[in-house]
């Protein structure tokens, strides 16, 4: 059995497909991060500096599929500063190994306004973070161009989850719901949102890891198709909790005032043009080659993060 190992393992993207991959692919599967966790029993675990190349080039030793899912905390100089580096340190390592690369992409680089986006959307970032992921991308694109090892990117919009996931949805709805608070929407709630369950975006990964035909492609990771309005998912999140549906909509004055105080906010301060506009994106084509991948309803996700929050049980 060929081993398969994930960079940047302590995510909830990683963690979900460690699950994943153990489920339905490979037992010979290494972990590999600063501190790296088991998810499952017969997890291999190697921490390395994914700063550091020869760290990075000893924790993909043997590996067939190298999955890049690497996250860091949402600091713009740091972003500039590591990212890059990281994934410069992952696809030389690659190259000299002879494995694939699975890189876990987002949307920041799309252009944030209400076209609907593909794969051939062009890349229009805005503002310093969007600028990294698109450099980013385009380095993915480049090692796909040259050939060498077969390359696959998976791109997901803005992730709700259970478990660790971290996106504006969780912290500022689903979060809140849990502590039995009021939910809060940033921008507008009458925008139509393209929401991705964290689970599937790594069921979707890891079918694309271990999938031959899919390499030397974008692939936008499967979403379902209804796409609600945060009025609309609010609504069914509230439901799901058994509360009353109520929630306070934060106009983008009032995040950019407090910007001005908490270093927090205006990190994400660049991604509020996106909550102004319907959020469409597309991944038929993610489901015309795989009809049998079943997309999570948002329903069924809302309720089994409540279901997790009862038992205290991750999904």
């Amino acid at each position: 059995m060929e081993m398969q190992t994930i960079l940047g393992a302590n995510g909830q993207i990683a963690t979900e497909l460690a699950r994943e991959l153990r489920r339905n692919y490979t037992s010979d599967l290494r972990l590999v991060s600063r501190h790296p966790h088991k998810v499952n029993e017969t997890d291999v675990l190697a921490s390395a500096d994914l700063l550091d190349a020869q760290q990075t080039a000893a924790g993909i030793k043997g590996s067939s599929v190298v999955y890049f899912t690497a996250g860091l905390p949402p600091d713009t100089e740091l972003w500039e500063t590591k990212f890059p580096v990281m994934l410069k340190n992952a696809l030389d390592a690659c190259r000299v190994e002879g494995a694939k690369f699975a890189y876990f992409d987002n949307t920041y680089m799309y252009p944030q306004d209400d076209r609907l986006q593909t794969e051939a959307t062009p890349f229009a970032p805005l503002g310093r973070k969007g600028t990294v992921r698109s450099m980013m991308a385009s380095m993915v694109l480049d090692e796909m161009a040259r050939g060498e090892i077969p390359v696959v990117i998976g791109r997901a919009p803005e992730f709700y989850g259970p478990g660790k996931t971290q996106s504006f949805t969780n912290a500022l709805i689903i979060e809140k719901l849990k502590k039995g608070r009021k939910p809060l929407v940033p921008v507008r709630d009458d925008k139509r949102r393209t929401l991705i369950w964290t689970p599937d975006a790594s069921r979707a990964l890891a079918v694309l890891g271990n999938t031959p035909d899919t390499f030397g492609q974008t692939w936008h990771l499967p979403c379902c198709d209804d796409r609600p309005t945060y009025k609309e998912f609010v609504a069914m999140a509230c439901e799901s909790f058994d509360q009353k549906v109520s929630y306070t909509v934060i106009s983008k004055w009032v995040l950019d005032l407090s910007g001005i105080f908490s270093k927090q906010v205006r990190e994400i301060g660049e991604l509020l043009p996106r909550y102004g506009q319907d959020n469409l994106f597309d991944s038929a084509k993610f489901k015309r080659r795989f009809p049998e991948f079943e997309v999570t309803s948002y329903r069924k996700g809302l309720d089994l993060i409540r279901s997790e929050c009862a038992t205290g049980k991750m999904m």
